[in-house]
């Protein structure tokens, strides 16, 4: 939505005549009794009839209730022009409203240090797509942070073909391994513990998003490789669940499953659409190919130096 502000004026509230009886007036309705004259029922003294009192309380409580709904729709319209002026700002407020909630969720088992840490290394992961697509040329939204599940983006697509849909799967790895070694170098420079655990972790998350399986980062470096890994890949997350139960790679496999369904049905209607969007020149598969196992590599080492078994009573000799 373009940045463009909206003003919205609020209706002024119509004042509204409340009727008056002044003293000494004399009301002006006829008499119910044949022959009664217009003042026969007049107080003689200029006094108000007291049969006015029920029709004046009528309009002091319609003009009341006439005032208060003009305040309301003043305040209603008022209100909208605000959050119209904040729509500009919504996904900024979106990302990190999202982003303290997963950090209050880590904080239950980790510490608010090391789930802030955690949070922001996921930030940096997903801002690498983010950059990858703009490269594209392709409006992505910023990372919106999901309690345990991670984090993800928001796109039209992933590019206009497998090669595209490769970099940019490539790209959150690559950032997000740029930044956790970062994080190692410093922990080993200045011998902190926590850095390095920190670091560790980090490391895990860019290696487990590396599976060759939809919709993690590898199954869409798999879409230029070799597409038929995605079966492999998903046999060996579903070998992995027995191995290590875990909710969340139950839903992982759940997604994964479908969304490999979907993508292999599509390409056996070999459609010049679909051979159009697989096809990739050698050279660039191979290109593909050695980043993808080289950022394999450079996890791999990266958690094996920093790993660390036990940190602030946290233990990490079983991952």
């Amino acid at each position: 939505m373009d940045n463009h502000e909206l003003s919205l004026s609020a209706p002024p509230a119509q004042a509204v005549p409340v009727a008056q009886v002044t003293p000494g007036a004399y009301p002006t309705h006829a008499s119910a009794h044949p022959g009664a004259g217009p003042f026969a029922d007049a107080s003689p003294f200029g006094e108000e009839d007291g049969r006015s009192h029920p029709v004046r309380s009528l309009r002091k409580r319609i003009s009341s209730i006439l005032a208060a709904m003009g305040a309301a729709i003043a305040k209603f319209f008022a209100a909208i022009k605000g959050f119209l002026l904040l729509l500009p700002k919504l996904k900024l407020l979106t990302t990190s409203g999202t982003a303290l909630v997963s950090v209050a969720a880590y904080s239950l088992f980790w510490g608010w240090e090391f789930a802030a840490g955690f949070v922001v290394l996921m930030f940096v992961h997903e801002m690498g797509h983010v950059i990858a697509l703009r490269r594209e040329g392709i409006k992505a939204s910023t990372p919106m942070f999901i309690p345990f599940l991670g984090a993800a983006i928001f796109s039209k697509s992933l590019g206009d073909n497998a090669l595209a849909e490769a970099r940019v799967g490539l790209a959150g790895p690559i950032l997000g391994s740029l930044a956790a070694a970062a994080v190692a170098i410093v922990g080993a420079i200045i011998g902190s513990s926590f850095l390095l655990a920190l670091a560790y972790v980090g490391f895990l998350l860019n290696l487990f998003n590396l599976l060759p399986v939809v919709p993690l980062d590898g199954g869409r470096a798999m879409a230029a490789m070799a597409p038929w890994m995605w079966f492999l890949g998903f046999g060996g997350l579903v070998a992995l669940v027995f191995v290590y139960p875990n909710p969340i790679l139950l839903i992982i496999i759940l997604f994964g499953g479908m969304e490999t369904w979907r993508r292999w049905q599509q390409r056996k209607t070999r459609s010049l659409e679909q051979a159009a969007y697989y096809r990739v020149a050698p050279r660039h598969r191979m290109l593909v190919g050695a980043v993808y196992i080289g950022l394999i590599a450079a996890l791999a080492f990266g958690m094996y130096e920093t790993h660390i078994l036990v940190y602030g009573g946290h233990s990490f000799g079983s991952i």
